[in-house]
């Protein structure tokens, strides 16, 4: 519907919807020994190494000013 142009607006449940941050690129460079251990957690959580290290600095910005 919405691909030719149909009205979907009333398909679509609004009061669930959220705000999505632009994202901004950063480079970080870590030890190889690092990046394993990295690896081996990411692994085990089922995760990408990146969505690791993306929770884990969530979790430590959380209520830091």
């Amino acid at each position: 519907m919405f691909d030719s142009g149909e009205d979907i607006d009333h398909l679509i449940d609004w009061s669930s919807a959220r705000l999505v941050h632009p994202t901004k690129r950063v480079n970080v460079d870590f030890p190889t020994p690092m990046v394993v251990r990295l690896d081996r957690e990411a692994k085990k959580r089922g995760v990408t190494r990146q969505a690791l290290i993306k929770m884990w600095l969530a979790d430590r910005l959380e209520g830091v000013g």
